[in-house]
């Protein structure tokens, strides 16, 4: 085994949980994962054991901001006057509000 598999707390990270996604869920869960700048693996673990979520600001963050909220902006473009806003969508909306306002009080 190798240095990858530790936790913060030296322990092995050894057993393995599987399950499934719609492609839909998949797409969410990987915006989340790039806002968080963590990886998939410590994002997922911190959301099932209900920890904290703090973001470090790098520039993959903020590329991952940038690009998540041009294609928020594009979405909202093709809307008419706000018909049509899925619950995916605001909820993107939302993690990146609280990301950029986390990021402000740096």
């Amino acid at each position: 085994m190798s240095a990858k598999n530790l936790d913060n707390y030296n322990r092995w990270r050894n057993r393995q949980v599987a399950f499934r996604l719609s492609p839909e869920e998949a797409d969410l869960l990987d915006t989340y994962v790039r806002l968080s700048g963590l990886t998939k693996q410590d994002y997922i673990t911190r959301r099932l054991l209900n920890r904290d979520i703090v973001v470090q600001g790098n520039p993959r963050v903020y590329k991952a901001l940038r690009d998540q909220l041009a294609a928020v902006l594009g979405e909202l473009r093709r809307m008419e006057a706000g018909d049509g806003v899925d619950d995916e969508l605001l909820a993107t909306i939302r993690l990146i509000t609280v990301t950029l306002d986390g990021m402000k009080e740096d």
